[in-house]
C-alpha cells in the first residue's frame, strides 16, 4: 500500500463528496469550508495532477457553457484506485489510533 498525504486523502474526499461537480472552483470551496483554511487554486491543482499521474483520479472536459464564455470545465473522478486507496488510508487510520488512550487536553 503507498500511504496518501493528508493533502491528497482531502482532495480524493472532495472530489467523491463533490462527484459531477468536482472542478477546480467547488473544489477549492469545499476543501476550505470542511478545513477551515484558505486553499489557493495551485494548492488544489498540484495535488490533482499528482493523484491522475499516480492512476487515483481521472478527468474529462465538460460540455462547453456560454456563462464560461465557452469553456470547458475540467470534471475529476475517483478511479477505482483512488477509493482503493482511500479504504486503505481509512482502515490504516483505524488501527493507528485503535488502543490509543483517550486524548486529554490540559489547561494548565
Amino acid at each position: 500500500m503507498r500511504l496518501l498525504t493528508r493533502t491528497e486523502e482531502f482532495v480524493l474526499l472532495a472530489v467523491w463528496r463533490l462527484q459531477g461537480e468536482a472542478y477546480s472552483i467547488p473544489l477549492r470551496q469545499t476543501l476550505s469550508e470542511l478545513t477551515d483554511r484558505n486553499w489557493s487554486l495551485g494548492a488544489v491543482y498540484m495535488p490533482l495532477e499528482r493523484l491522475v499521474k499516480k492512476g487515483m483520479l481521472a478527468s474529462y472536459l465538460s460540455d462547453s457553457t456560454p456563462e464560461r464564455g465557452g469553456r470547458h470545465k475540467r470534471i475529476y473522478h475517483l478511479t477505482e484506485a483512488g477509493k482503493r486507496a482511500l479504504i486503505e488510508t481509512r482502515e490504516l487510520e483505524r488501527k493507528m489510533w485503535s488502543g490509543i488512550p483517550k486524548l486529554v487536553l490540559d489547561d494548565a
